[in-house]
């Protein structure tokens, strides 16, 4: 992951001198964005809903600890070259500059002045070399190996990877579809490397913990519009009216209410299911109101952040509880 650019001069506002002080742990786990969880959830998911075939078994689990680490060094590479391309063509600091107290500047490291680009970018280049090896050790280990997850766990990770760099596929208009795509993948991929298969069941599960990433992303994407576009970053909110994009946000969150329950409707799904996402729905539709009623985009990211994490906690604690529940309700 050679880049053989020369960088530009740095953003107005940015610091153009390297750090004073070597950075720390602190930093490039700042850098690695090691607080974003939201994709890593999906491996508790995983061992709920492969529980009941498996078992609790030490072997299950160590595998899953496998992949985190995998997951783990993945998104440190790809956060990584997304910060520096963020850094060379400004749009981190028109994005972040004005609302750095809500959005900790921090997690900015090369905006905030705490790391330099060349550091960075070793950051990320190691950080994709362990990538490699630790999904090829995943591969190596899974007790099943089914053609299209191991294909799944290679694109998952190019992807990754090129996401703000190399193909740049966030800058070409890819951005949302990636953001759903390794949620799904990152799910199921785990699951059939377990497992061997996958049903009707499981790719809905997966679908709806992809959609969480990419519908707080919407928001993201809202807030950043104006950045985004001037980056040349190809992003619903940048390419439409604000009008045209709350339809889209809209649209998108009845999707998956239309999911949940048409899932059950057609046989994919259990009763509980929708039942179990009754609280997802309702707070789907309260960060609906603060975004676009209230005209507070930030809080409604933070609300569909944790709306994501609340649908991951209700629909491990219904896997779990799901041999225990008749077949209907009544």
């Amino acid at each position: 992951m050679t880049d053989h650019m020369t960088a530009p001069p740095a953003p107005a506002g940015a610091p153009a001198t390297a750090p004073a002080r070597r950075p720390g742990p602190g930093v490039y786990a700042r850098l690695a964005k090691l607080d974003i969880v939201d994709y890593y959830i999906g491996l508790p998911l995983v061992f709920a809903m492969t529980l009941p075939l498996l078992g609790p078994g030490p072997d299950t689990l160590g595998f899953l600890l496998l992949v985190l680490l995998a997951e783990v060094a993945v998104v440190a590479a790809m956060v990584s070259f997304d910060d520096v391309t963020g850094y060379r063509d400004g749009s981190d600091a028109a994005n972040y500059g004005s609302d750095a107290a809500r959005r900790r500047l921090a997690r900015k490291p090369l905006v905030a002045g705490t790391l330099t680009e060349p550091q960075a970018l070793r950051f990320g280049r190691a950080a994709t070399v362990a990538s490699v090896l630790l999904w090829t050790a995943v591969v190596a280990l899974a007790p099943h190996r089914p053609l299209w997850a191991v294909v799944g766990a290679a694109l998952c990770l190019v992807a990754s990877v090129q996401y703000s760099w190399g193909l740049k596929i966030s800058y070409r208009g890819l951005q949302e579809v990636f953001l759903v795509g390794l949620g799904v993948g990152w799910v199921l991929v785990p699951y059939g490397l377990l497992v061997g298969h996958v049903d009707g069941f499981v790719v809905v599960q997966a679908i709806v913990f992809g959609g969480g990433p990419m519908i707080f992303g919407l928001y993201s994407n809202t807030n950043d519009a104006d950045g985004d576009r001037s980056a040349g970053r190809i992003t619903v909110a940048a390419r439409v009216s604000p009008r045209t994009n709350a339809a889209f946000i809209i649209g998108i969150t009845l999707l998956e209410t239309l999911l949940v329950t048409g899932s059950h409707l057609l046989g994919i799904a259990p009763w509980w299911f929708p039942a179990a996402l009754l609280p997802v729905i309702a707070l789907r539709a309260v960060q609906l109101y603060t975004g676009f009623v209230l005209g507070d985009i930030l809080r409604a990211r933070r609300t569909a952040i944790h709306t994501h994490r609340v649908t991951v906690v209700l629909l491990i604690a219904a896997n779990l509880a799901a041999p225990m529940l008749p077949a209907t309700p009544w």
